[in-house]
């Protein structure tokens, strides 16, 4: 029987490539999405039309507990619970300093953060009853040592979750292994969004690979950190981005 696989905020972007590649690596995937419902159900289509594996896709917002319960728990019926998590789902509400409010602060970190130690609470006795579980934190650069003052809300965001990823290894272990992947500028469609020429040219040449960096690329990192090849690495964080001055 496959594993399953809860990917959260996978209609779009990195979580939509890992979608794609878990399910051509023969996972069973659960699509979690809150607003890009169409986009969810294509993907879906495409995926079990073209892999021909169990692909369920589920509208829940991750900070919402009562949500994320009923989504949850109907996986658990319609298959067997969820093996692995991808803690994807990830809000950037960018914008001047001083135009900044506490409630977009609060918003970002409850659906970075908190959805994350909600989702994984919620999935983490399924995995402790059969004593196997995988759950990747899909975490940022920005968390370590690339911070913009514009989004300074989400770099705080993705710092904490580095944090939720050793508290939540030391957990629940030995049966369950939670690793942080932290990619640099990946070049999704809301990355690229908006930017002009002249500013892509600018942040490329910060990076010694001279490119920004392909979602499939995150994926294939997320394979690699779930399959029985990775079984002994646990607790770190990995950094995907082309060699960030300051990040080797």
């Amino acid at each position: 029987m496959n594993k399953v696989v809860l990917i959260t905020g996978a209609a779009r972007g990195i979580g939509k490539a890992i979608a794609l590649e878990l399910a051509r690596s023969s996972y069973d995937i659960v699509i979690n999405y809150l607003t890009s419902g169409n986009e969810a159900l294509q993907l879906q289509k495409t995926i079990t039309d073209t892999y021909g594996v169990r692909c369920l896709a589920y509208r829940a917002d991750v900070s919402n507990e009562e949500e994320v319960d009923r989504m949850v728990s109907a996986v658990e019926e319609e298959l067997h619970g969820v093996d692995i998590l991808v803690n994807n789902a990830a809000v950037d509400l960018s914008n001047l300093f001083h135009l900044k409010t506490a409630e977009e602060f609060r918003r970002t970190l409850d659906v970075n953060v908190v959805g994350a130690y909600i989702c994984s609470k919620r999935v983490y006795r399924h995995m402790l009853d059969q004593e196997y579980g995988r759950i990747i934190n899909i975490s940022s650069t920005n968390g370590i040592n690339t911070y913009y003052p514009m989004s300074f809300d989400y770099d705080a965001s993705k710092a904490a979750l580095i944090s939720l990823t050793h508290d939540l290894a030391v957990q629940f272990s030995p049966y369950v292994h939670v690793n942080a992947v932290a990619p640099g500028f990946i070049g999704t469609e809301s990355e690229l969004e908006g930017y002009d020429d002249e500013f892509l040219k600018e942040e490329t040449e910060k990076i010694l690979a001279g490119r920004y960096g392909r979602p499939e690329e995150v994926a294939y990192l997320v394979r690699f950190l779930i399959s029985d090849e990775a079984d002994y690495i646990n607790n770190t964080v990995i950094r995907i981005d082309g060699g960030q001055p300051g990040s080797c």
